[in-house]
């Protein structure tokens, strides 16, 4: 059996990124063949990828680009499982070097991004694999959204956990930004009240009328009364209803109409939303353990 020196295991820790116990073993299984090791860790990574993927990833960070004329660019959501392995350079780079090819690329589907080639020559599927083998977590890249302006793109990130993109038309690069983290802040779901589902709107509606037949009040006074709950939400949930967060004395409406400007779209990425994170019981743990036990014995 050749040697295994430690330039070799540094080599080799350099290509992979992964521990010198793992690099040393892999050396020793190929002969000391640099090449043939990172072969197998790379085989070997791939059975890490697949059992890490049932594993929940509900931590991550946005990815913003925007080119230089703001006419193009993406965000996107990348996650792994823990907050520690969010703040890896080298997971946050991955994130970054996807918007830029979102971007570039003009991506319409997340699926389609495994395939695309990164600038440094590796797919996208290649690189987040070497992730997983060298961060030992499960990395998944959840969503991404590509826009072609019709107006000018502005974007804001709060850290790396919140994400705005807003296409706008009128103003300036100032009052775009002052949009994204007013949107960031205050979460609206869409631009204006008529974008809300009318399905969604018309569940609020039987909400707030239920809530207003417990008055005892006359129809025609119920009636105002869902009126103006219902005008109260739409304040609530759309960004031009909405006042500003850095001048709550007018509203959103109100700003744009003094710049002349109007915003044509936003998108707003919150890292995990809607993912189901684990909750440890470790009491539950212990009693499903000894009831297992107690039935083994039987």
């Amino acid at each position: 059996m050749a040697e295994i020196t430690a330039s070799m295991v540094k080599e080799l820790r350099e290509r992979t990124g992964l521990g010198m116990m793992e690099c040393k073993k892999a050396l020793a299984e190929t002969s000391g063949d640099i090449k043939a090791a990172e072969d197998l860790l790379r085989i070997k990574s791939g059975a890490k990828a697949s059992k890490a993927s049932g594993r929940i990833a509900a931590e991550g960070v946005i990815g913003a680009y925007i080119s230089t004329d703001r006419k193009n660019g993406a965000l996107v959501e990348i996650n792994c499982e823990t907050d520690f392995v969010a703040k890896n350079d080298d997971f946050v780079n991955f994130a970054k070097s996807l918007a830029q090819l979102i971007a570039a690329e003009k991506v319409t589907e997340t699926g389609a991004l495994s395939t695309m080639t990164l600038p440094h020559g590796e797919t996208v599927e290649a690189s987040r694999q070497a992730l997983v083998m060298k961060l030992g977590e499960n990395i998944s890249i959840r969503r991404s959204v590509c826009y072609t302006a019709n107006g000018n793109l502005a974007m804001y990130l709060h850290g790396s956990k919140i994400g705005v993109m807003i296409d706008y038309s009128g103003g300036d690069e100032a009052l775009g930004k002052d949009l994204a983290m007013h949107i960031a802040a205050c979460k609206p779901i869409c631009v204006s009240g008529e974008q809300i589902p009318s399905d969604l709107l018309e569940h609020e509606r039987q909400i707030f009328a239920a809530q207003a037949a417990e008055s005892g009040k006359p129809a025609n006074i119920i009636e105002k009364m869902v009126e103006g709950r219902i005008a109260k939400y739409l304040a609530e949930v759309t960004l031009q209803g909405q006042p500003f967060v850095k001048d709550p004395e007018q509203t959103v409406e109100k700003l744009l109409a003094s710049k002349s400007a109007k915003v044509n779209g936003f998108t707003l990425f919150v890292v995990g939303e809607g993912i189901e994170k684990k909750s440890d019981d470790f009491a539950a743990e212990v009693m499903a353990q000894v009831s297992q036990t107690k039935e083994n014995k039987a």
